[in-house]
């Protein structure tokens, strides 16, 4: 009886929607042409969605634009709900939590954050609280507000493009994660970029980013090491399991003594890790499947323990800089600050890290670590090697170097 409700509610509204779009679309085609032209090309325009459905009915003149209701993904779920389902559950969703519980996020201008003109230009896509919500329509439109608008453009909203590499590269580029790059100069990456300029055939196989991290369509996006590509349980590995330790002691979800911390619940809480064995394995088993469609089994899991050993090295080089930087601390050559809760390095802090040597620290975590096990996963050997590897072990010398250099000027 639900759904029959249900579907007789969407028939109203569709109904209403229609009959009202006609006076938007003559308005809007004086004031903002173009985003009648997007509409008008759309599956939604196609299929008689109307404005009203996502906007609602209450603006209707110059004076009441603020009347005009901004979508979140509560809107598109009226349509769209095992999708919205799959981001609620995905990592995605969590990224304007993530980007907020940033030790330092609230020291930025904010029109870095909240302004979207940088950490919220792409931390848009999570979902927001009701408050949080309120006060981005303070500021204006509500933009950053719908979240599914950041892959499905406004007010085209086409699968079409959210299925191209293309539309993940906005925010996957650049320092911390610069997975277009070593896509698109991939082998991968090369061969679609082939095929969309019909230099190769439409039927030769060619990964985009959704292939892997998109199979069938689920919107969740997740990894088996996920972003900071740490994980539980500590390996067997002893020499792992202690340098693992050290970075989750720099990532502030352990103590200095090795106890969980308050920061575990908000990595829990926003998805950062895979915190089981099992949750790990269910992700790496889905990427071996998908490997599968061109590679053998045995192939896709070499590549893979392949990009799990260079996360093992990488920690290791890691660890050893978070080490040096951390004796400082404890022989008190370094003054801890306020804002710490302890008095250890925190990777977390970024470029407002109090010292040169712990920003060294900071980029050779999330810049240069990255592209070693990033390049490796992503079959781009030049980033794994020269843009990560090799960088990591210049910044160690170096952080080797500022370390005596500070103990020698106390």
């Amino acid at each position: 009886m639900r759904g029959k409700a249900v579907i007789i509610f969407l028939a109203y509204l569709l109904l209403a929607s229609t009959s009202f779009s006609q006076q938007c679309v003559d308005c809007h085609k004086r004031t903002t042409p173009n985003i009648v032209s997007d509409w008008q090309v759309s599956k939604h325009s196609h299929n008689e969605i109307g404005c009203s459905m996502c906007h609602g009915d209450q603006h209707t003149s110059v004076q009441d634009v603020a009347e005009a209701r901004i979508p979140t993904p509560q809107t598109c779920n009226l349509c769209h709900s095992t999708k919205v389902e799959q981001f609620g559950a995905g990592k995605h969703s969590f990224a304007w939590a993530a980007m907020k519980a940033m030790p330092t996020a609230h020291w930025q201008p904010m029109a870095l954050m909240e302004g979207m003109k940088g950490c919220g230009g792409c931390h848009k896509i999570g979902l927001k609280t009701e408050g949080e919500i309120e006060e981005l329509k303070k500021d204006g439109a509500g933009f950053g507000v719908a979240s599914c608008d950041a892959c499905h453009t406004r007010h085209i909203f086409s699968v079409d493009e959210a299925k191209q590499p293309q539309a993940c590269r906005t925010c996957h580029m650049g320092i911390d994660h610069p997975q277009w790059e070593m896509y698109s100069s991939s082998k991968h990456g090369v061969r679609y970029l082939l095929k969309q300029k019909k230099i190769l055939p439409e039927t030769v196989a060619a990964p985009t980013c959704q292939s892997c991290h998109m199979q069938e369509g689920d919107h969740a996006v997740r990894t088996a090491w996920g972003f900071l590509a740490v994980r539980l349980p500590l390996p067997q590995d002893e020499k792992w399991a202690e340098d693992r330790s050290v970075i989750l002691q720099g990532l502030g979800v352990l103590d200095p003594d090795g106890n969980p911390t308050p920061r575990l619940d908000v990595v829990k809480a926003a998805d950062l890790a895979r915190l089981t064995q099992e949750d790990w394995q269910t992700e790496r088993d889905k990427m071996i499947k998908t490997c599968n469609l061109c590679h053998s089994v045995n192939f896709a899991k070499n590549e893979l323990e392949k990009g799990d050993h260079m996360i093992k090295e990488a920690d290791h080089l890691l660890a050893e800089a978070i080490r040096i930087v951390a004796a400082l601390y404890q022989d008190k050559i370094l003054t801890t600050p306020e804002t710490y809760a302890y008095s250890f390095p925190d990777l977390l802090t970024f470029h407002d890290a109090p010292t040169v040597i712990e920003q060294k620290l900071f980029l050779m975590f999330l810049k240069h670590r990255m592209r070693t096990f990033q390049g490796a996963f992503h079959a781009n050997p030049d980033y794994a090697l020269w843009y990560g590897w090799s960088e990591m072990q210049m910044d160690l010398t170096e952080i080797k170097t500022l370390a005596e250099e500070i103990r020698k000027g106390r």
